[in-house]
């Protein structure tokens, strides 16, 4: 049995000395702090049973790993310890109850609060208020001397303020990048098709390991003070608190959200409280420390060999984990959009337990290299949706290989296309593909499409899932015996809808190009279409060049629609569609002299009496003229009936011509 023990011992005391080191030394973690805690933990529970075999070299006798030789090394005079942890209530409990009996008077315990800052530890040296050194905490022992480094940034005082602070005062505390700094410096870096940081404390880690202080000097880096070390030469206060407020006296930043409780009650409601508005902080935080206020109370209850008995750190959940990939597949949106999607070994993060995150799109996919069976870092902060932030390549199992997209779509077996200059690739599948039914019916039965009056969201929903519908064309096949064995739909709104479905076969080729959802033909594009051909058999038979001749449209929309009306399947529903009696009358192509008022932009707000809004709009666009829905500069003409409020208004401002109702109506008499 000792053997065994003795076995796993040595293997937990290896395995977290490698993992310090890729922390602490190369700044180049491997495994989650959450995975390095149970790790560490486990470690510690068979040291306590059996302490007669704690390895000399165990991490849990010594702070952090060894400076790098190319640093100065600097010896603290006062050890840097570290802190032990609390992962939920009872463990923090467990903790006042065994201060309480340290100190024998059982009274409720004041504690000084403090969001645990995620960054890397300093010490600051100060001689007769000036700095004379910074150093990196290190082992607790021996750290590396940074001070050309900390000299660069601007939170930290090269000479403290005012007067009475001791010959010799070491500060401690935290530098860490704030994550409006860290974006910031991320973006800069994407743009410059440099190495991103993963997550705010690399970047502070690594901005203080620079050998050159002008690019530390770069860096947004802050610094919050958390206690002090060595003092000579002068007295500081009796509470933590009260240092804490002398040392922002000094012109040294402590934290803003600190504050002093008395009980462990109010310490919990102060935990719940920084943990709820955690994400809202300008800086990462994981979690709270916990310290006895007073001074003299932290001296009576003394140390431990890593870490002081009279403070603790209350962690929240992790927001970052490290799990697997199972499988990466791909998923059809609404839209057509085709996503990788990764299959995780389900891990509990952030609060909830993950098990796929989107990858976006394939450029994603390639920035992370992703692949089958790698380890991954997964994060999830607060509501966010969970994100894989970066692969561990040292994990990658052999014979791994890289994804790609596919070639057709997984519901429908079209092709997918990604148009160049675009992230996203998409089916083409349209009005087909069953991954895109409900959205396109959606689409077509618009106030702006065919109008269809009570055929709404949830009615569209139960037909879909009924498969009573495969396509738009098959709402023109529903009787009311079908539609009234949809949930709330009795005989009478089902004999409503059949005749609203009826009404709407008569429409407009603009309304009908509009219907059919192509991507980026919206409302004012399928008019400018159905202008420019006149049918919709002009339309479907038109080359990229002859699309390209309508006003308004370049080749991307152009070649939008040219592939849309050359998926065969897509022609098979407009065909199903006339079929089943859409109709509309051909437009009239006119040449330019035939519509007197191109170019020129109106705008119709208000109510008219004689014609509605919408006639208005459509007779002024047979007669050439572009119908906004805002007023600019650019702006022709306002048509302005009662009521007409901000439109109006605005016009004015602007100095644009404005005509009442039965100037439109002579303005159309005149051209019509």
């Amino acid at each position: 049995m000792s053997q065994t023990v003795a076995a796993e011992i040595s293997a937990l005391t290896a395995e977290l000395e490698s993992y310090n080191y890729q922390y602490y030394v190369l700044d180049e973690p491997t495994v989650t702090d959450a995975e390095y805690d149970r790790v560490f933990r486990r470690l510690q529970g068979l040291e306590e049973a059996h302490p007669e075999l704690r390895l000399k070299t165990s991490p849990t006798q010594r702070v952090g790993g060894a400076p790098l030789d190319g640093f100065k090394q600097v010896k603290h005079e006062v050890r840097m310890l570290s802190l032990d942890n609390a992962f939920d209530a009872e463990e923090f409990s467990a903790f006042d109850q065994r201060l309480k009996k340290l100190l024998g008077d059982g009274a409720e315990i004041e504690y000084a609060c403090e969001p645990k800052l995620d960054g890397v530890a300093v010490s600051l040296l100060y001689r007769n208020g000036v700095l004379e050194r910074g150093a990196t905490r290190g082992d607790g022992q021996v750290g590396e001397d940074i001070t050309s480094n900390v000299r660069t940034i601007k939170s930290i005082p090269l000479q403290l303020l005012g007067t009475g602070y001791p010959e010799l005062l070491e500060v401690r505390g935290e530098i860490y990048m704030p994550r409006a700094g860290f974006e910031a410096f991320n973006q800069q870096a994407r743009e410059r098709y440099e190495k991103e940081f993963v997550n705010p404390r690399n970047a502070a880690a690594g901005s203080l390991r620079q050998l050159d202080p002008t690019v530390t000097a770069k860096r947004p880096l802050q610094m919050c003070c958390y206690s002090v070390g060595l003092v000579e030469g002068g007295e500081l206060p009796a509470r933590h608190s009260d240092i804490l407020e002398q040392l922002h006296c000094w012109g040294l930043r402590i934290n803003s959200e600190s504050q002093v409780v008395q009980g462990s009650e109010a310490c919990i409601t102060y935990f719940d409280q920084m943990a709820a508005r955690r994400d809202q902080l300008p800086m990462d935080i994981d979690g709270i420390v916990f310290k006895v206020n007073s001074i003299a109370a932290q001296e009576a209850i003394g140390f431990v060999s890593r870490a002081p008995r009279w403070a603790i750190a209350h962690k929240f959940p992790a927001q970052e984990e490290m799990t697997t990939v199972e499988a990466i597949e791909f998923q059809v949106g609404r839209t057509g959009a085709v996503t990788p999607v990764a299959r995780l070994k389900p891990v509990f993060v952030g609060g909830v337990t993950v098990s796929n995150t989107t990858l976006h799109n394939m450029d994603e996919v390639a920035r992370l290299d992703i692949r089958v069976g790698d380890t991954v870092l997964v994060r999830r902060a607060g509501d966010v949706i969970p994100q894989i932030v970066s692969v561990v390549v040292e994990r990658r199992p052999a014979g791994s290989v890289c994804v790609e997209m596919l070639e057709s779509c997984p519901e429908c077996d079209s092709p997918i296309e990604r148009i160049e200059g675009e992230a996203v690739a998409r089916c083409t599948g349209g009005l087909f593909c069953s991954a895109q039914q409900k959205e396109a019916i959606k689409h077509f039965a618009s106030r702006k499409a065919f109008d269809i009056d009570g055929l709404g969201e949830k009615i569209i929903d139960q037909l879909v899932e009924r498969k009573m519908i495969a396509n738009v064309a098959d709402l023109f096949a529903l009787n009311d015996y079908q539609l009234a064995s949809l949930e709330r739909m009795g005989p009478k709104s089902a004999l409503n809808l059949v005749g609203a479905l009826q009404r709407a076969k008569q429409t407009t080729l603009p309304k009908f190009i509009y219907s059919l959802g192509i991507r980026e033909v919206g409302e004012t594009t399928a008019l400018e279409f159905a202008k420019k051909f006149g049918s919709l058999e002009a339309l479907i038979a038109a080359d990229i060049e002859q699309l390209t001749e309508t006003d308004s449209v370049g080749e991307v929309v152009a070649g939008y629609l040219y592939r849309f009306m050359r998926a065969e399947h897509n022609i098979e529903v407009i065909e199903a569609l006339v079929e089943a009696g859409i109709n509309w009358p051909d437009i009239e192509v006119k040449e330019a002299d035939e519509q007197p008022l191109i170019g020129l932009t109106y705008v119709v707000t208000g109510t008219l009496e004689s014609l509605s809004r919408n006639d208005a709009k459509a007779r002024l666009q047979e007669l050439g003229a572009k119908v906004a829905g805002s007023v600019s500069k650019k702006t022709h003409c306002v048509v302005a009936g009662p009521g007409a409020g901000s439109k109006l208004t605005k016009a004015e401002e602007l100095g644009v011509d404005v005509i009442d109702e039965n100037g439109l109506l002579a303005l159309l008499a005149q051209y019509e």
